[in-house]
């Protein structure tokens, strides 16, 4: 992998773990020559992880809305920093300059991100894995929810089983190296469809 895409809070969260996670996590994409893209903060989890990577002299790349510029406090001294116009403009490109997806703890922003890619990865957008770096046992209760959608009928277990999860920065990783991502009838559809326009 050359680069995965970390999803997480502009907060520090209420637990010191969370930034301990951060910088355990940056630490190791820097000594695995993992390039990071995220969200171009300087401050919370997000302002932690970019200078853990960068500390360890890693490749940064911030991706940041205009309008988020003076909100989230842009960190000015990445390998490269993108100001775009929009968080769907956002989006697209850590999607697309990333091998891989994580979520360390982060609010409403880092869900939403995190599951749009899942989506679309469920979908057969993309092959790449998708994870929750579970720090202090925070998705606990998202990861309950998620076996309820199963139980439900909602969503199909093979596609629960397309976000790996760990406590473990270093597993989490092992398991991304390891990845196959599932050919079902949505992804076949998907495909289809793009084969058709």
């Amino acid at each position: 992998m050359k680069r995965i895409c970390v999803f997480c809070g502009s907060s520090p969260g209420a637990h010191p773990a969370y930034l301990h996670a951060a910088r355990q996590l940056g630490h190791l994409l820097a000594s695995k020559n993992i390039g990071l893209v995220y969200g171009g903060g300087k401050v919370g989890i997000m302002g932690k992880i970019a200078e853990s990577v960068l500390e360890k002299g890693g490749e940064v790349i911030g991706v940041i809305p205009k309008g988020l510029v003076e909100r989230e406090l842009a960190f000015t001294g990445l390998t490269d920093l993108r100001v775009v116009d929009s968080m769907h403009e956002r989006k697209a490109l850590m999607a697309e300059w990333s091998d891989g997806f994580v979520a360390l703890p982060g609010g409403l922003g880092t869900i939403e991100e995190f599951f749009e890619v899942v989506t679309w990865g469920q979908l057969g957008m993309h092959p790449k894995p998708c994870g929750l770096l579970n720090v202090n046992r925070y998705y606990d209760r998202l990861l309950a929810f998620l076996d309820h959608t199963v139980n439900e009928k909602f969503v199909e277990q093979e596609h629960r089983s397309m976000i790996l999860v760990d406590q473990d920065p270093e597993r989490l990783l092992q398991g991304f190296e390891m990845y196959h991502p599932p050919v079902t009838d949505k992804a076949k559809w998907v495909l289809n469809l793009s084969k058709d326009q």
